[in-house]
C-alpha cells in the first residue's frame, strides 16, 4: 500500500547518512538509474562546490522510506534525479520542482538524465526541454583484467599519507599552478579573501577531515625516488553495490604519460576485486578507454528551449 508522499528539504549536517543510504539502496549497475552515492557526498563538501543552495535539494518519502532525491552539483544549475523503482509516477512533480525552485541563473539550468530515466526525459520534454549534449563515461567491468606495472623509479606509498605532500600534488595535478606557487600551510594569510595558500588549506582540510563514508584507506599514492608524491587516486568502496568508485585521480604535470595513472588503477583493480568489487568507475577522458575500460553510464544534458 502506497502511503501519502511527503517531502523534506535537505539539511547538510543531518541528512548526509539519509541520502547516502538511499543512493546506495537504489543503485543498479548497468541500469543507469542515477548517480552512485559517492557522486553527491564527494561534491557536497568539496572546496570547488558551492553548497550555499543545498537547502533547495529535496527528498521525497513514502512513509519513512526515501523514494526520490532532486539535487544539484557543479555548477549549481546542473540538476540531478535519483528515483526508487516503482515511483516513476513522481516524474512530473520532480521536474516541476526542479523548474520552479532549483537554481536557474541566467537561464542556464540543465537537467541531467541517464539511459534508464526515460520517464524523466518524457516529463521534461513535455515542458519544453530538449537534449543539448551527451557523453558516455567509462567503467571497468572486473570480468576484464587491468595489468599495468609501475615504471622504474617510482613506488607506491605505504602507511600514513603526508597531507601536505598530497595537497601539493593535487594543487599542481589539478591545474591550479597558474593561480600561484604552492606554499606551506604555516604561511597562510587568513586575512586574505582568496589566495592560492588558502585553497591549499582547503585541500589539506578535506584530506584530514574526510567525508563520512569515504574510504581513504584504499587510496593509492605514488612517489618518485625523492619521495615526492606524483600520482594520487582516491577510492570509495561501496560493498553493498560491489562498486569501486574511483574519485579523484591526478598526476603531477611533469610525470604524466609515463604510465603512473594506469599503474594506480591496476592496484585499485587488484585490491578491490579481492574485496568483492565487480566494477570500477573511470571517466570521460579517452585515457580510460585506451587502458581497457569499457562503456559506462550515458549522461544526457537537457535545457528548456522556450526560456
Amino acid at each position: 500500500m502506497i502511503m501519502a508522499i511527503t517531502t523534506k528539504q535537505f539539511q547538510k549536517l543531518t541528512d548526509i547518512n539519509l541520502v547516502w543510504d538511499f543512493l546506495v539502496d537504489v543503485y543498479e549497475y548497468k541500469k543507469e538509474n542515477g548517480v552512485a552515492a559517492p557522486f553527491f557526498e564527494h561534491a557536497i563538501k568539496a572546496s570547488w562546490m558551492d553548497s550555499s543552495y543545498s537547502y533547495l535539494d529535496r527528498l521525497w518519502f513514502d512513509g519513512d522510506k526515501v523514494v526520490a532525491f532532486v539535487f544539484y552539483e557543479a555548477p549549481v544549475t546542473d540538476i540531478y534525479f535519483n528515483v526508487r523503482q516503482g515511483y516513476e509516477f513522481l516524474a512530473d512533480e520532480l521536474i516541476e520542482y526542479a523548474m520552479s525552485t532549483m537554481p536557474n541563473f541566467d537561464n542556464n539550468q540543465q537537467l541531467i538524465f541517464f539511459a534508464g530515466q526515460d520517464y524523466l526525459k518524457e516529463a521534461a520534454a513535455k515542458r519544453g526541454f530538449k537534449q543539448v549534449y551527451e557523453f558516455t563515461d567509462r567503467i571497468l567491468d572486473f570480468e576484464n583484467e587491468l595489468n599495468y606495472e609501475l615504471p622504474e623509479g617510482y613506488h607506491f606509498v605505504e602507511g600514513d599519507i603526508d597531507a601536505l605532500k598530497l595537497s601539493k600534488l593535487c594543487w599542481y595535478g589539478f591545474g591550479h599552478g597558474e593561480n600561484g606557487e604552492f606554499k606551506d600551510y604555516d604561511k597562510y594569510d587568513d586575512s586574505l579573501e582568496w589566495t592560492p595558500a588558502k585553497s591549499h588549506k582547503d585541500v589539506i582540510g578535506d584530506f584530514m577531515a574526510p567525508s563520512p563514508h569515504s574510504t581513504q584507506e584504499y587510496s593509492v599514492v605514488i612517489a618518485d625516488e625523492n619521495e615526492e608524491y606524483v600520482c594520487f587516486s582516491g577510492m570509495w568502496w561501496i560493498p553493498e553495490n560491489m562498486l569501486a568508485y574511483m574519485e579523484p585521480l591526478c598526476t603531477s604535470p611533469e610525470h604524466r604519460h609515463k604510465g603512473l595513472a594506469a599503474a594506480a588503477l591496476t592496484k585499485h583493480y587488484r585490491r578491490m576485486k579481492a574485496l568483492g568489487a565487480t566494477h570500477m568507475t573511470g571517466g570521460e577522458n579517452p585515457f580510460y578507454e585506451k587502458i581497457g575500460f569499457g562503456e559506462g553510464f550515458h549522461w544526457t544534458f537537457w535545457k528548456r528551449q522556450n526560456n
